[in-house]
């Protein structure tokens, strides 16, 4: 959720400090701050934006080779400057900056105390400095101070140190909390999110949890707890800043509802195989037989990654006739849940980092189970910690609205699922069948796209409403589900959603003039059910906008608006709904003037529980 940014090398840190916080902004955050070290320890803290941190460093010299950088967002203490990062101890020697949370920061805060400390935050994460100061005393070593100080931690961190009277190094550890390390000519640059340092360099190393790193002007050292050295691959990132950007378009989520047609063409490329009517994923290589003997398919996943992985549920189940269970990743950990040998746990999550998944990740593993992870973030912990993967290909998704990456989880899920049907009961003409309307996806993305105006229109129309339905059957109630969030996400508008059979078993007794819904009425086996669910909403005087496909005229005869999608098959049409209700949820927040890409309350990636 928070960001963090260091840097130590030749060149003024400051403006690399603040660069990078910019590029951090889109996580969610109410406060900022920095700090360098020069002549002095300089260090600004604000509760505000980056720019507010700007003003406040005018004021000061703030010249250095060495800086450690925050956003917060407040979990233990309100939004404001004493409980911005970076912390630091009594004596002002040592500084730090830390996500995730410190689960017995309360005792080791007792302790402290006890030997004269003195806090002035109410967070967790400043146990972090005085517990190093602490250490010092006993050690009179900066890394040694450091290490014990992990060693007494418990919980979930990614955090950086400096010590203003060793200026040579950043010391960094993790657990549970992304840390990336980018390699460029004589400086490093370490940040939470790969974004922060894109553009400076795309070579990057990945800490993993329990590794600490020592970065120093001239070289990188990485041990585990047990002081013994590891060896670390740099990987060549094949990203550039340029694709997290805006371009033409006001706000990210836009830009990216609009890249749906390229993320398509990504996520098939190179994946299809035409003439056999099946699909090949180069991830899976190394578990070919062992994926030849699943019979149950787990997913886990969050948020939007979870409405993804409902809607593959149909796909594995109708196409490859597989036993599809799909948990909730938080509650995956709390339940006992019983793994046979033949069972693959798929785990969903853009960022590769959600901290819930992960955590699914690593019981499936304790537990035995083949684990396989569809991520956008090469080289995330999940993409790491997985035994095979699928990658997105997205590119970088900023709003923290999921709107692309949506859209590329579905794809990938839909050629997955050929993929163990063509193993299993789908014969050669099935498979080329569904294979050529993938392929005819993006071309009718594009003509969704291509309604902005209209869709523009109704949520004009519609923003005035303060809560919603909407109601889908079969494939279209995760898509349903997945409208509803991204309305109450970015616009702040109450919103369920529901599968249409549901409407008699309680929600139809909100159904009045003032809650209008949105119904996925597209042409399938579910259509007629549809119609009479929106009938009933009708008797009683609520308004309705329904999707249906192009050429559909009865439709209009019982919605009050329509949007009409391109004739595709029931398997597909889901997609091209989802790009209906992303713009509708766009359209209404724009009206309603609120901050799309970063809304209120939320962060782009989960990274504590």
């Amino acid at each position: 959720m928070c960001g963090i940014v260091g840097y130590i090398g030749k060149k003024d840190a400051l403006p690399i400090l603040l660069d990078g916080l910019r590029r951090l902004e889109y996580r969610g955050y109410d406060s900022a701050g920095v700090l360098v070290l020069g002549k002095s320890a300089n260090l600004a803290k604000v509760a505000g934006r980056v720019d507010d941190l700007e003003k406040e460093i005018a004021k000061k010299d703030f010249s250095g080779n060495i800086g450690i950088a925050h956003t917060r967002w407040a979990t233990h203490g309100k939004p404001n400057k004493a409980n911005a990062h970076p912390h630091t101890g009594c004596n002002k020697n040592f500084y730090i900056v830390h996500n995730g949370i410190i689960e017995n920061y309360k005792e080791l805060k007792q302790e402290l105390q006890k030997n004269g400390h003195k806090f002035s935050s109410q967070t967790d994460s400043e146990v972090f400095a005085h517990l190093i100061e602490e250490e010092f005393k006993r050690y009179h070593n900066f890394e040694a101070a450091f290490k014990n100080a992990i060693a007494r931690v418990r919980g979930a961190y990614g955090v950086l140190a400096v010590c203003k009277d060793d200026k040579e190094k950043i010391l960094i550890a993790r657990k549970s909390s992304p840390i990336v390390i980018g390699v460029g000519k004589d400086e490093y640059i370490i940040a939470s999110d790969i974004s922060a340092i894109l553009g400076r360099t795309n070579n990057i190393i990945y800490i993993s949890d329990d590794e600490i790193a020592v970065c120093e002007n001239n070289e990188i050292r990485i041990s585990n707890f047990k002081n013994e050295a590891i060896g670390k691959k740099v990987h060549k990132v094949d990203l550039s800043y340029k694709q997290a950007e805006k371009g033409n378009f006001d706000t990210f989520m836009k830009k990216e509802i609009f890249e749906a047609p390229e993320v398509i063409k990504n996520a098939i490329r190179g994946r299809i195989v035409q003439e056999e009517g099946t699909v090949k994923f180069g991830g899976l290589d190394d578990a070919q037989e062992k994926l030849k003997e699943t019979k149950r398919i787990i997913i886990v996943a969050c948020g939007t990654s979870y409405y993804a992985g409902l809607l593959a549920k149909y796909w594995f189940e109708e196409l490859a006739c597989m036993h599809t269970d799909v948990e909730l990743a938080s509650e995956f950990k709390t339940r006992n849940v019983v793994l046979g040998k033949n069972d693959l746990v798929v785990a969903i999550s853009q960022s590769g980092e959600t901290a819930d998944t992960l955590g699914a990740v690593l019981e499936a593993k304790r537990k035995g189970a083949l684990t396989l992870g569809i991520v956008n973030v090469v080289g995330s912990s999940i993409a790491r910690e997985t035994d095979i993967g699928i990658y997105n290909r997205a590119g970088p998704e900023i709003s923290v609205a999921s709107t692309k990456a949506f859209i590329s989880q579905a794809t990938v899920l839909l050629l997955l699922a050929i993929f163990f049907a063509r193993k299993n009961t789908m014969g050669q003409d099935k498979g080329r069948e569904i294979i050529s309307e993938i392929e005819n996806l993006y071309a009718k993305v594009g003509q969704v796209l291509g309604q902005q105006k209209q869709i523009e229109n109704i949520a004009k129309k519609y923003s005035k409403y303060k809560s919603f339905m909407y109601l889908g059957r079969k494939y279209n109630f995760p898509i349903a589900s997945e409208g509803a969030l991204k309305l109450k996400e970015i616009s702040y508008i109450h919103a369920e959603g529901y599968a249409g059979g549901e409407l008699k078993h309680g929600p139809l007794a909100l159904i009045d003039k003032n809650f209008p819904s949105f119904c996925v009425a597209t042409k399938g086996s579910a259509y007629d059910k549809m119609l009479s669910n929106i009938e009933e909403i009708k008797a009683r005087n609520g308004k309705v906008i329904a999707i249906a496909t192009q050429g559909d005229k009865k439709i209009v005869k019982f919605a009050d608006d329509v949007v009409y999608i391109p004739k595709s098959s029931e398997i597909i049409s889901p997609i091209l709904s989802v790009v209906v209700f992303q713009l509708f949820a766009y359209f209404v927040a724009k009206y309603l003037k609120k901050d799309i890409d970063k809304p209120r309350n939320l962060a782009k990636s989960v990274t504590v529980e």
